[in-house]
């Protein structure tokens, strides 16, 4: 089946099970890249969908797994294609990840990153110290990520680190591939983490970011929701939709982005929602109020 033959949506649940999900739901996190813009281009139906949840007193908030950009950045990204956004609203794999520092792993102080300055900056406002591309400036654990400024050498530092088992080893998201409008493939993540495997032998110790539900957990408990009656909309199941099972919420996947409808269908087990893009689940979430 092509995406142009396909219906608004589909579902596992029965017509009466849907409505009945959807009228619980109060708050909506999305994904971003893939999901609301695609690289650097906002899709023409974010703005209806963002006016129709706040019209029908649905919250929401955005989710990234990418950690290339600060959280000021992303909502300085956000306000340059017409969204306002407030400090809370946003929540990145680098913010969830200083969480995951702070509360596992407190004794840690001295990083190593793969990162992008910005990525990097994010870590020193919190406290903590970088180390240098230097054998003898050990540090307390090492931080993978995304990082398009990445420099040969300290991806074989990084690689000399994770041989190193008694250093944690955090990896920021599991991401092969980072979305682009662009004609090229951006190297994620997650291959990023395979290469340092090959070189040390070593996996990551901890994944933060989708599909771990630590992020949508500190905005359930921060606006006193329970679990379903949150969503999580996003183009990728192994990231956003798993994200929303993992954690008892809604999973809306979107084929705006990553996921083709092959994939979809073939997914198991099925998605709660499988959408065209995020402007249909604001209809059956308008339906389900009606």
């Amino acid at each position: 089946m092509d995406v142009k033959d396909f219906d608004r949506y589909m579902s596992p649940m029965t017509r009466d099970e849907l409505m009945e999900r959807c009228r619980r739901i109060r708050h909506v996190a999305l994904d971003m890249d893939g999901t609301i813009y695609m690289g650097s281009t906002l899709f023409p139906y974010t703005h209806r969908f963002l006016s129709m949840l706040t019209d029908m007193g649905i919250t929401y908030s955005f989710l990234t797994n990418n950690p290339t950009r600060s959280h000021k950045d992303y909502l300085a990204k956000l306000d340059r294609l017409g969204i306002a956004a407030t400090d809370e609203q946003m929540y990145t794999s680098s913010l969830a990840t200083i969480d995951y520092l702070r509360q596992h792993l407190p004794h840690v102080k001295r990083l190593f990153t793969l990162g992008t300055p910005s990525m990097q900056e994010e870590f020193v406002k919190a406290g903590f110290e970088l180390t240098a591309d230097d054998a003898e400036d050990r540090p307390d654990a090492l931080i993978v990520a995304f990082d398009p400024t990445l420099v040969y050498s300290r991806l074989c530092r990084a690689s000399w680190w994770a041989s190193k088992p008694d250093i944690p080893y955090i990896a920021t998201n599991p991401d092969w591939v980072c979305p682009t409008d662009q004609p090229t493939i951006l190297v994620d993540c997650g291959s990023l983490c395979k290469a340092v495997e090959g070189a040390s032998g070593r996996k990551p110790d901890v994944v933060i970011g989708k599909p771990n539900p630590n992020m949508l957990y500190c905005i359930r408990d921060k606006m006193g929701l329970q679990s379903d009656e949150i969503a999580m909309a996003g183009d990728r199941i192994y990231t956003d939709v798993a994200t929303a099972m993992n954690a008892g919420s809604m999973g809306v996947l979107v084929l705006s982005g990553e996921t083709t409808l092959q994939t979809a269908i073939d997914s198991t087990p099925q998605p709660d929602i499988t959408a065209l893009n995020v402007m249909e689940f604001a209809l059956l979430l308008e339906e389900s109020r009606k």
